[in-house]
């Protein structure tokens, strides 16, 4: 295959390719890997490329698909090779490409304007100054073809990368979204839709990224928004909503002028007939309450708004749930049904990730858009709006008659949706609302049984508060039972809803389960054994949640008995490479931190899997062969993580285990790890085990130290914030175990951690914390060390104890602070201000041992101020911190 600047293919190569593209698209032909086997030999020829752009371009008598199919190769192969073609089969590509601009077949356009926007992305503006001219001309001549062809290639170029346009190019007097905004707004008034939608749809993409161009031309913008407002095209209409979203979202300041017209215009299309306008409309009342904009704006809307949320959240007649509904226990789960599985890794501070897990079933929907923005707007007007809301709700639930279920489903949504932000007003007819969504549980519609569920956990907080009023615990109890009754109904999704409402209900109730525990346990384990694989996790789920709930209560035999024979069978049956171990790893980890000690029986063959994996996985990443599985690192964060909740179960119980393991070799492993999730669930599981048994990490403790600071490193906090919270915890648990032999490393962590406490206000709180009581800890053990350097930090340092509530952890920092002031008393004296405000920031200092060795420093320095210093230090405080040292008699 020859190349050249005029190059042309030879007929026998053509041939052969495009009888394999034929074989490729076509619906008939078997062995589609053999296929693209062949196609990949092919590609191995230099200009290979050449043949399918000129396929594409002049193949006229081959089908549209067999050209589209050549091109969508070509994007796939310029994606890995463009830039080590040589120039001339990229001059030819791109010489190709631009006259098929105006192709009169639509799928032709639009793949090439796929292509050239992957050139662009490879090659920029600079690599193409034929693109610019050609697309310009394609706008201004009049043809429609190549009107469109050229706006669905700019259209395609302004989505995937807009800066390309609005950056300088050599050459050219204007950036190019100077050169196209005004041709863009022309548009606006084509009497052609796709050109309007194309346009619009372009300049939507800058609203973020604002240049000054479209900052400029704003009033321009805008008039075209109201032009195109009520456009008869739905998809030029639903722009326009975007567009409303996006300016309110980041820059309110343009709409404030036109907002009540605004506000009027996205209230009537959110009625409109098409559901994706009307989907894009409602976005725009979350994203102005997410905006804080003054609510005063909306206020005189509400009793329009609330009652067009009402009728969207009614389920569509094509709503997929409608379908999934009928879905039966017995029915197995298909595997585009499993959700992939996210797990947090463990976290050692005061800043836990928050776990939204509210959402049943992920498809965004006007139904659920609507609930949201009535969540939303609950939480920003409160009761406020129940005057309007509530006359409706009850008007639907009264409904009665088959046909009318959705209306009395979708009211019971709009309840849930109003729970938390209306509980002042909805609170005194709790035991009401809690005695009409309880027979509901029982209804014979599988949507109201499992909408009932996930209303009543909106409320579940409220049932538990409510436990010590009158017939308060007989509410609570009725709704626990009657979540178990659905969590064994045969109705897959009503399962689903069940059990996590249940997993809710039990975070709120804690030790209010335990007198009910044995049937708890029974229900979850039937449900256990009946489950598909997909409602199985939550089951997991709440079970785990049921162990965090209770704690202790759960290490009774009659419990156990019921709880671990399924998880134990389950746990033999699943292979070390089936991602079903996830969800099960995670409630080992749950189940062995509640029962404590009382996991010991079963804690051998759990931590010797525990290794197994870790190794297996470690080997998969070099060898995926040799390891028999592919190389998956959620199974090693899993692992690490239910391996820390052994270590904090058991305590020294797990000593045994680990000398006998090759687990501190693994750790050092997966310290140095490029992914952050290992390295955070590694250094947790370091923290852990240097509690439980510091002896047997001493023959590896100066390189576990050295790593562990390395984490700490204030440049790259950014990406890595927890692992350096976790590694900078993990510092401070081994200090206080193995004191003085950390001294090797104690300079090393001492100037991370000072940049840190130093720097407070843009770092993660929590890391704040852990550094404070790190460096105290790091100071009680080694004070000789570290008292010569005080006065560089102290001032940082104190400002960031009195942020931490009383606990061990503040004690043993402050134990630091003591040892120091001993050390180097004057090293402490132009911080002395705010040594007493870091004192003054206890509620109570519970070991006395503490509270004498804080008396003595600030009787020391009181001693040591003479003249008048002491009551001038003094005065400088505020009379709360004054009065909170009085009891230390200064």
């Amino acid at each position: 295959m020859a190349a050249g600047s005029s190059w042309q293919p030879q007929e026998d190569g053509l041939r052969k390719i495009c009888g394999l593209l034929e074989q490729q698209i076509s619906p008939s032909s078997a062995d589609k890997s053999q296929v693209w086997q062949e196609l990949q030999q092919y590609s191995q020829f230099p200009d290979f490329n050449n043949y399918l752009v000129f396929i594409l371009a002049r193949a006229e008598g081959k089908s549209v698909e067999i050209r589209q199919a050549a091109g969508l190769l070509l994007k796939n192969n310029l994606r890995t090779a463009y830039n080590s073609m040589t120039t001339s089969h990229q001059q030819y590509i791109k010489s190709e490409l631009l006259p098929c601009l105006g192709a009169a077949d639509r799928h032709i356009r639009s793949t090439v304007g796929t292509i050239i926007t992957v050139v662009v992305q490879l090659g920029g503006i600079l690599g193409w100054p034929e693109l610019l001219q050609a697309l310009v001309a394609c706008l201004d001549g009049g043809d429609l073809n190549h009107m469109d062809g050229a706006m669905d290639a700019l259209f395609k170029i302004c989505e995937d990368i807009p800066q390309v346009l609005d950056s300088d190019v050599p050459g050219l007097a204007e950036r190019p979204i100077n050169i196209f905004l005004p041709r863009l707004f022309q548009f606006f008034q084509s009497s052609h839709a796709s050109l309007r939608k194309l346009s619009l749809g372009s300049i939507n993409q800058y609203i973020m990224l604002m240049p000054a161009a479209l900052y400029a031309s704003m009033d321009k913008y805008l008039q075209g928004l109201f032009v195109l407002a009520n456009d008869p095209a739905a998809e030029v209409r639903k722009l326009v909503c975007s567009a409303f979203v996006q300016l309110i979202e980041v820059h309110p300041d343009f709409l404030l002028p036109h907002l009540r017209n605004v506000i009027e215009y996205i209230l009537q299309v959110n009625k409109d007939a098409d559901e994706e306008v009307a989907l894009e409309a409602c976005e725009f009342w979350s994203a102005y309450c997410d905006a804080q904009l003054p609510p005063e704006n909306l206020r005189e809307f509400l009793p329009r708004l609330i009652p067009v949320l009402l009728s969207n959240m009614v389920y569509a007649d094509d709503d997929e749930s409608l379908v999934d509904a009928e879905e039966d226990e017995s029915l197995p789960d298909r595997d585009q049904d499993l959700k992939p599985h996210f797990h947090t890794s463990r976290y050692h501070g005061s800043e836990d990730a928050e776990d939204d897990d509210d959402d049943i079933v992920n498809v965004w929907n006007l139904r659920k858009c609507s609930a949201a923005a009535l969540d939303v707007l609950s939480n920003v007007f409160g009761d406020e709006i129940l005057p309007t809301l509530l006359p409706i709700i009850q008007a639907n639930l009264s409904r009665s008659g088959d046909d009318a279920w959705k209306d009395r489903e979708a009211a019971v949504l709009a309840l849930g949706a109003v729970a938390e932000g209306c509980i002042n007003g909805l609170f005194p007819h709790l035991s009401e609302i809690v005695s009409f969504l309880l027979p509901l549980l029982d209804d014979k519609f599988p949507l109201i049984r499992s909408i009932s569920c996930w209303t009543l956990s909106r409320f579940s907080k409220h049932i538990v508060q409510d436990i010590g009023r009158e017939k308060g615990y007989e509410q609570f109890d009725k709704t626990l039972m009657g979540l178990l009754r659905r969590i064994l109904d045969t109705n897959k999704r009503v399962q689903e809803a069940a059990c996590s409402a249940f997993a809710t209900l039990e975070e709120e109730a804690a030790e209010e389960l335990a007198p009910r525990l044995q049937l708890i346990l029974q229900h979850l384990m039937c449900a256990f054994g009946k489950y598909q694989r997909r409602n199985l996790r939550i089951v997991y789920d709440a079970i785990g949640t049921l162990a965090d709930a209770v704690g202790g209560e759960l290490n009774q035999p009659v419990y156990l008995e019921i709880l671990m024979p399924p998880l134990i069978a389950k746990w033999q049956q699943l292979s070390n490479a089936d991602k079903d171990l996830f969800p099960l790893l995670e409630c080992f980890t749950s189940i062995a931190q509640a029962l404590g000690t009382g996991f010991s029986q079963f804690a051998q063959p759990v931590f010797q899997r525990c290794i197994n994996i870790i190794q297996t996985q470690q080997l998969a990443k070099v060898d995926p062969v040799s390891a028999g599985v592919q190389y998956d690192k959620e199974f090693i964060v899993c692992t690490l993580d239910l391996l820390s909740g052994l270590a904090e179960g058991l305590g020294s119980g797990i000593e045994s285990l680990v000398s006998q393991s090759s687990l501190r070799d693994l750790l050092l492993q997966c310290f140095m790890d490029d992914a952050n999730d290992v390295r955070q669930s590694a250094f947790a599981l370091l923290g852990d085990l240097a509690r439980a048994c510091p002896i047997h990490l001493h023959p590896r403790l100066s390189e576990y130290l050295n790593i562990a600071a390395k984490q700490l490193d204030t440049s790259k906090l950014k990406e890595t914030v927890s692992v350096a919270n976790n590694a900078c915890w993990a510092i401070g648990e081994l200090a206080i175990k193995v004191r003085q032999e950390i001294s090797p490393v104690v300079m090393t962590v001492i100037s991370c951690l000072v940049p840190i406490l130093q720097h407070a206000e843009g770092i993660n709180k929590s890391l704040v914390e852990n550094s404070a009581i790190t460096l105290g800890r790091i100071a009680w053990v080694c004070p000789e060390l570290v008292a010569p350097h005080m006065e560089h930090f102290m001032k940082a340092w104190c400002i960031s104890l009195s942020t931490i509530r009383d606990d061990i952890e503040k004690e043993d920092a402050f134990r630091g602070l003591c040892a120091m002031v001993r050390a180097n008393p004057s090293g402490g004296l132009s911080s002395l201000v705010f040594i007493c405000q870091a004192i003054a920031s206890w509620h109570e200092i519970r070991s006395e041992e503490l509270h004498n060795e804080v008396c003595q420093v600030l009787h020391g320095y009181k001693q040591m101020l003479r003249n008048g210093a002491w009551d001038q230090c003094m005065s400088a405080l505020e009379p709360m911190v004054k009065d909170k040292l009085s009891k230390y008699q200064v």
